[in-house]
């Protein structure tokens, strides 16, 4: 998995032959920054931009391949054992309202790479059944996660922070609440030239701005009921220089950049998932001290853990799901939940590259 804060790559290794997945291995293979600035260039026009993607997508292949060799040395386990490689790629445009999504990563290289089977290109199908095509983790959440007595909230913070909901007794649903770390961490880039705020630090050092606030609260997105989903095409640089005066101190727009991912969050709980105990935490934003101690005081009535305390490993939750979505594919079965993405029907998710 490689997602919307383009830091890096997330590999694992999983034992999918029981109920409940094992990780066997794992591994971390950062961008640089050639790469991501590379990234982020293709989510707007440029020149030769379909040339720039399609080598770039080699490049990932490459990348992903290579991330793949440290989890068969740790584990000793050959190439020939693994059933399939669930391989998300890298999203440059996320456009449903379109019709279309583009990740990039050449999954035909990487089968050809590695000589193990390839699974990619899970969001296009759902797209094309009238869906968001995102998010699509909560059908693993659903499947691995559910309590039969107890009201969870799983929640994504990531790029983009995302729910999964799972009351008692109801169907699950899910849905993009906005931006996660993503604006923080390119404020804080532009800023400190720090690829994050670590533990919210700099931005506990700040004052939130409150007409700032207000004005980032005013876009459209927040009031859309779901099924919704976003990315950078929406949420980016831009579109936070657009709601600057050009006077703030950049600690403060920090601090407000994190009021914001909190209150969207909460926001988005109360409205749609009223009678919730538990929420869980996973992606990078779960290691953001001062976004947990905001969130805990804000939604008083949850208890709030990381999902390690369920024995999923929050860092690599959505890579361990994509090699779920993986093994749903090969098995002829659905792994988007239409509830929550918007799609018509269960669809059968991804395209395979089959090596013999």
């Amino acid at each position: 998995m490689s997602g919307t804060s383009l830091d890096g790559i997330d590999a694992v290794l999983v034992d999918l032959s029981q109920p409940e997945p094992l990780q066997l291995a794992k591994h971390y293979l950062p961008f640089d920054n050639d790469l991501k600035n590379t990234l982020l260039a293709l989510h707007l026009p440029s020149h030769n931009e379909l040339h720039q993607a399609q080598i770039t997508g080699n490049q990932l292949a490459r990348l992903y391949a290579q991330s793949i060799s440290p989890l068969l040395a740790q584990t000793g386990i050959e190439a020939a054992r693994v059933s399939a490689i669930g391989c998300h790629g890298q999203t440059i445009r996320h456009c449903p309202e379109h019709g279309y999504t583009l990740q990039i990563g050449n999954a035909a290289l990487l089968a050809e790479l590695t000589g193990i089977t390839v699974v990619s290109d899970f969001r296009s199908r759902d797209i094309a059944a009238g869906g968001q095509g995102a998010p699509l983790v909560p059908a693993f959440h659903d499947h691995v996660l559910r309590h039969p007595n107890i009201h969870r909230i799983i929640l994504n913070i990531g790029g983009i922070s995302n729910l999964t909901n799972l009351p008692l007794n109801a169907a699950t649903s899910g849905f993009d609440c906005g931006p996660g770390n993503l604006l923080m961490d390119a404020w804080c880039a532009k800023h400190t030239g720090k690829p994050y705020d670590d533990n919210g630090a700099w931005a506990a050092s700040g004052q939130i701005l409150p007409e700032l606030l207000e004005r980032m609260l005013k876009e459209p997105f927040f009031f859309l009921p779901p099924p919704k989903s976003s990315g950078r095409d929406l949420f980016n640089m831009t579109w936070l220089q657009n709601k600057l005066q050009g006077n703030e101190t950049a600690a403060d727009v920090q601090a407000t950049l994190l009021e914001l991912t909190c209150r969207t969050i909460a926001q988005a709980i109360r409205q749609h998932c009223v009678g919730a105990k538990e929420i869980y935490l996973c992606g990078g934003g779960a290691h953001n001290k001062t976004l947990r101690n905001r969130l805990s005081a804000m939604l008083t009535d949850c208890s709030m853990h990381t999902t390690n305390t369920l024995g999923i490993d929050g860092d690599y939750m959505e890579a361990i799901a994509f090699a779920w979505m993986a093994q749903q594919t090969l098995h002829g079965k659905p792994a988007n939940l239409p509830r929550v993405t918007g799609a018509k029907h269960p669809c059968i998710l991804g395209a395979i590259y089959r090596n013999l």
